[in-house]
């Protein structure tokens, strides 16, 4: 019973725009707390001594949250998402890459989008601590932030759950 308490849940503005992922516990106690209203339940219910709760996957607050626009965080992880853990010098799709800055540390290249890359470690190791054109090496695209849109941000539970898909588009 804990696992299924622990199952990812959209949670919706009151406008219907994705804003989080929490799990059915917290679901559970925003739903009776009446701070959030049921949208879809796939999932079946859960049983108590004195109630029925229906299991949710996806809920909406009764109330607007005004926030900023979300954005996706630097990190190596991120990196490889948006580059679909593909080497952006060879192509090759790689189960551990390595982070390249393609333009070099030493020569000013800082931590940014616009200069990491992802990068398998046979390439990382021929470009080394050189320009792409010292190298004799080009990108397949250029680096650049990727979309913080809400198909991006929760693509990784769509496979899972795919009732979400009709609620993250558009945004």
């Amino acid at each position: 019973m804990t696992a299924r308490l622990r199952a990812p849940v959209l949670v919706l503005n009151a406008n219907y725009e994705p804003l989080d992922v929490c799990t059915v516990r917290r679901a559970v106690v925003l739903l009776v707390a009446g701070k959030a209203h049921l949208v879809l339940n796939g999932r079946g219910v859960i049983r108590t001594v004195q109630r029925v709760f229906e299991v949710p996957s996806v809920i909406r607050l009764a109330y607007m949250v005004r926030r900023p626009r979300p954005r996706v965080p630097l990190n190596r992880l991120e990196i490889f998402r948006r580059d679909d853990y593909t080497c952006q010098y060879c192509g090759r799709r790689i189960a551990h890459p390595t982070i390249d800055h393609v333009v070099p540390r030493r020569l000013g290249g800082g931590d940014s989008w616009d200069n990491l890359v992802t990068a398998c470690a046979a390439c990382n190791a021929r470009k080394g601590g050189r320009t792409l054109a010292e190298a004799h090496m080009h990108l397949l695209r250029p680096p650049a932030p990727p979309p913080a849109s809400a198909m991006y941000r929760f693509r990784r539970y769509l496979e899972a759950h795919g009732e979400w898909q009709d609620f993250l588009k558009g945004w």
